[in-house]
């Protein structure tokens, strides 16, 4: 009887073992670099967005304005489990670089990505650029999850400050 059946299954289920944990992984790992490089544009600091309060950014740590409270859009992706709120990030120029995390209690239900070439991921470090303070850097991205809704937890980390977000995605935060 030959092994050869045997020894190929077994290779299959190492390289699929190992595809999946790289796969987790890539959420689980350091922060993501988003270089300069990603800005997709320029604007005044403070960074408001819309004059309608209930599309108001939300400014954080004097370093950061953050989507509204509450965003109604949630779309299912085609390819894997996640469904995608489509938000971007503004952060002001000229401060040190700035933080973002998904808390570790939500890493198995939600990720994020801001940054031209960020993927999904559950943390993110964004390269301080520019030293115009009153200009902010525009990040394109959003919030992943694996749920149609959920209030997001998000942590913002700016110099030794940090503070904690709620993100109603689909629905509101309580």
């Amino acid at each position: 009887m030959t092994r050869a059946p045997i020894v190929a299954a077994t290779v299959a289920l190492l390289l699929a073992a190992v595809a999946a944990a790289s796969s987790h992984s890539a959420l689980q790992s350091a922060p993501r670099a988003v270089p300069c490089s990603e800005i997709i544009a320029t604007t005044k600091w403070p960074y408001i967005g819309n004059r309608d309060p209930r599309y108001r950014y939300r400014s954080l740590l004097g370093a950061v304005a953050v989507a509204p409270a509450y965003i109604s859009q949630v779309v299912r992706q085609r390819e894997g489990s996640w469904y995608f709120a489509k938000a971007g990030l503004v952060v002001r120029a000229g401060g040190g670089p700035v933080r973002v995390s998904v808390p570790l209690a939500w890493r198995k239900r939600a990720a994020i990505t801001w940054g031209g070439n960020t993927g999904i991921t559950n943390s993110l470090r964004i390269a301080r650029c520019g030293s115009d303070s009153n200009r902010g850097n525009a990040y394109a991205g959003g919030f992943y999850l694996r749920s149609r809704s959920a209030c997001l937890p998000l942590i913002f980390r700016a110099g030794s400050r940090s503070t904690t977000v709620r993100f109603g995605l689909g629905r509101r935060c309580p």
